[in-house]
This record gives C-alpha cells, sequence and structure tokens, in this order.
C-alpha cells in the first residue's frame, strides 16, 4: 500500500499522466514500494503476536500468516524485477502493486474482525495515497475498491469478540487500536508527501531542464535560418571586396607604399575572418559551406585551429600548451568544434588583450580544453546564467552567443563546457568532450 510520485509530465494533459521517457521517478517509487512493504510485513508480525498472546484475543494465525507469506512473495517477485528487468515502472504498474496490498489488507481485515477492526481506517490512506500518486482514474478505482472491501467485510467477516468497554479509554483494546492506526495514518502520510515532494521536485527538475533544452535548440534553428539569410546577402558584397582587394595589391601606387600594402593585406586577413566568421554560424546552425571532411589526428586538429585562430586575430600574448599526450587517436575535421573553441578564445582575448592561455590535456577518455586570460572575471550573474543566449558583459545588442553556441556544440557532442573565475585573477572556460564522439576507430580503441 505504500509508493511514491507518478504524477503527470509536462509533455501530456494533467487528466492522461505518465511516466516520460528516461525518467526514473516510477522506479525510484516501487523501490520505495518494496521497502515500506517489508516494513508493513513486519510490522502486521508485531500486531498480530501482541494482539493474539499480549491480549489474549483469539486469531486464526495460519491464515493472516498465509496471507503475509503471499505479500513477501509478491515482495520478493516485485524486487527481482526491480533488480534484473530495469525498465521503467509505469503508473499501471504502480497501481497493480497497490491493488495487491489493498487486496492482502482487506483479506487480513477478514480474517481478524472485518469492519470492527480499528485497523480497518487504513483504507484511507492506501486512498489517500492513490489520488496523490496516481492520475484520477486509477484514483477513483481505488477508492471504489475500499469502499467495496469495507462494504464486503461488514456484511461478511466475523466481528471480533471484544469487550464493549469504550468507556475505559486507552484501556480499551479497541481505543488503543483507533489510537494506534491514526498515528499510523498520520506517520505514513507525513513520511510519503515528503517523500512525494522530494521526487516531484526531481522530475520537475529534468522536465525543466529538457524544456530549456528544448527552447535553446529552438532558438538555435531560429539563428540558423536567419545566418543562412545574412549568408546569401554577405556573400556577394564579401566576394566584390576581395576582388577589389586584390585589384589593389596589385595597383602600383599601392605596391610601392610598403604601409598601404600592409593595409590591404591586413584588411583582407579581416575580409577573410569575416568569411570564417559566417562559415562559423552556418556550421553551429546546422549548414556547411561545402568543405570537405578531412582525417587527421586530434593533436594535429588542434595545432591547426591554433595556428589558424592566431592568423587571423591581434594576438600579442597567447601560450599554448598541448599535453594530449604521444598516443594520438585519429578524428575528422570539425568545423563546428573548430568554431567552437574560437569563440571561446575570441571571449578570452576581448577581456585579456595581452594574455590568453590554451592548455589541452587528456583525461582518462575525455579531451579537455582549458582557456584561461587575465581578464575582469565573470560576474556572479553571469556565471548563474552561463551558457544561455545573450548573456554577455559587452554592452552591446546580441552579444553572449558565442559562449551559448559553444555549449550546444559540447552538449551535442556529449561533452560540458564550464566556467569559473581563477583565484590570481581572470577567468577560466573548461571544454570537455568524450573522445568517442570526436575520435574514428572503435571504442576498445579508448582507455
Amino acid at each position: 500500500m505504500h509508493a511514491l510520485s507518478d504524477r503527470p509530465t509536462a509533455a501530456r494533459p494533467a487528466a492522461a499522466p505518465a511516466t516520460a521517457p528516461g525518467d526514473a521517478t516510477g522506479f525510484k517509487n516501487m523501490q520505495q514500494l518494496v521497502q515500506l512493504r517489508w516494513i508493513a510485513v513486519v510490522g502486521q508480525i508485531a500486531t498480530i503476536a501482541v494482539v493474539h498472546y499480549g491480549y489474549r484475543i483469539a486469531l486464526p494465525l495460519a491464515p493472516m500468516l498465509a496471507v503475509l507469506a503471499v505479500l513477501a512473495l509478491f515482495n520478493v517477485a516485485s524486487l527481482l524485477r526491480l533488480r534484473f528487468y530495469r525498465r521503467e515502472v509505469r503508473s499501471r504498474e504502480l497501481f497493480l502493486a497497490l491493488l495487491v496490498d489493498m487486496a492482502m489488507f482487506t483479506a487480513q481485515l477478514y480474517l481478524s474482525g472485518g469492519a470492527t477492526n480499528p485497523f480497518a481506517f487504513l483504507y484511507l490512506l492506501q486512498v489517500t495515497l492513490a489520488a496523490v500518486l496516481l492520475r484520477p482514474a486509477y484514483s477513483w478505482t481505488m477508492a471504489a475498491v475500499a469502499a467495496a472491501g469495507f462494504a464486503g467485510l461488514a456484511m461478511f467477516a466475523q466481528p471480533l469478540a471484544l469487550p464493549p468497554d469504550h468507556d475505559h479509554g486507552l484501556a480499551s483494546p479497541y481505543i488503543l487500536g483507533m489510537l494506534i492506526c491514526f498515528v499510523l495514518n498520520a506517520v505514513l502520510l507525513v513520511v510519503f508527501i515528503t517523500r512525494i515532494g522530494r521526487n516531484l521536485r526531481e522530475r520537475d527538475a529534468r522536465l525543466a531542464g529538457l524544456r530549456q533544452r528544448a527552447a535553446e535548440e529552438e532558438h538555435i534553428v531560429r539563428m540558423g535560418l536567419l545566418a543562412s539569410g545574412a549568408a546569401h546577402e554577405l556573400g556577394t558584397p564579401l566576394a566584390t571586396l576581395a576582388v577589389i582587394l586584390g585589384d589593389w595589391r596589385r595597383l602600383p601606387h599601392f605596391s610601392s607604399d610598403p604601409e598601404l600594402l600592409a593595409e590591404v593585406a591586413e584588411m583582407q586577413l579581416q575580409l577573410q575572418r569575416c568569411k570564417s566568421i559566417v562559415s562559423g554560424i552556418l556550421l553551429s546552425a546546422g549548414e556547411t559551406r561545402g568543405e570537405a571532411p578531412e582525417e587527421t589526428t586530434v593533436g594535429t586538429f588542434l595545432d591547426d585551429l591554433v595556428a589558424e585562430w592566431r592568423t587571423t586575430r591581434p594576438v600579442t600574448g597567447f601560450v599554448y600548451d598541448n599535453h594530449f599526450g604521444e598516443d594520438d587517436l585519429p578524428m575528422v575535421s570539425d568545423s563546428a568544434l573548430k568554431q567552437t573553441v574560437h569563440n571561446v578564445l575570441d571571449n578570452a582575448l576581448e577581456a585579456s588583450p595581452h594574455w590568453v592561455r590554451l592548455v589541452a590535456a587528456r583525461d582518462a577518455d575525455a579531451l579537455v580544453l582549458t582557456v584561461a586570460d587575465h581578464g575582469p572575471g565573470f560576474a556572479p550573474a553571469m556565471l548563474a546564467q552561463f551558457g544561455k543566449p545573450y548573456q554577455s558583459s559587452k554592452g552591446r545588442a546580441g552579444g553572449g552567443l558565442g559562449l551559448f553556441l559553444a555549449v550546444n556544440v559540447a552538449r551535442t557532442l556529449g561533452g560540458t563546457v564550464a566556467a569559473r573565475n581563477r583565484p590570481e585573477g581572470g577567468a577560466e572556460v573548461t571544454i570537455t568532450l568524450p573522445l568517442a564522439t570526436i575520435a574514428l576507430g572503435d571504442d576498445e580503441d579508448l582507455p
């Protein structure tokens, strides 16, 4: 007669709840049900012994112990189901378990006084739990079964041979039994409601995370559509500028002036960076610009992306330490991952123009990239909303998308992005990616 939360999920109407895919709430509830049923078995044995031997009230011990044996066997079967058949536990399964508990409880009452047994009021506990835990159809069914069971006990069960001593207060076995029943109802309801609340909060937190992730992915889709349009619009003027700058470099007026030639070269470099930025946005949004994937290694991929980043940014103080190890792994060059690291490095460079550090390391079966700077660090509010879109301290419209895209690309690869403020000053962003999702080869190649 014990279970925990199986309330409706947000994905369905409240009138028809069901366990969400991947939701372990029902499984946890059944575990609690198994544990609490053992408590019920022990409690019933103790109650039977006290009533039969302590109060000298004759009880049919053999049938009552047989009912307890059936309940214990059912609990063993439930325990084996949880241990060896680890699938989701849905509302129907919890409902059937509650029905078995109610049937065993009704059988015990039938053997021990029926409706005159003071513990008959534990029916209310079972109905209350069903109303809290299950969908309305199941709750009403439990209420109807409880009412039918109580009515059947009143008509067919033999009453207990108790003396009419209700005026004796707690000295009366019936009054004392009612007091114990009331305490059991109160204590078990408090325990169950507390556990139900904890399970509901955990489940709601998971659902909130899923809803937030769905909203972020929808936001990325919208960004992809906007980026596609921007790429088509920007493609022609960028190509025109590239042709013009190429012509300028060949003009005598520019080729004879080293200062002007250097400025033209810088303009070409920044123009190439604009094209790379457009490509990175499109890749993050799920499109490509036709670049063929190339097979490389993790170490070479990191070296190449760092070299590309250094040649297209005004970097003055940059420290790069590649500690991935001698046991390099093959991989396919991932432009989205490259743009992710570039975005994090760009943020660090903007916050700390004179010093940025990138450390690449291998932690068991994961690639760990750590970017540090000597800037002002993250504000507490930004750390609390890290990875959310438009969370930026730069004070310009549309800021904060770089880290937002980085978090989502890493999450797509099964990794994480974490941020903190360094004790010695500045910020540190750590990207952790499982090698199984970025490296080529079978899983057994990894440690």
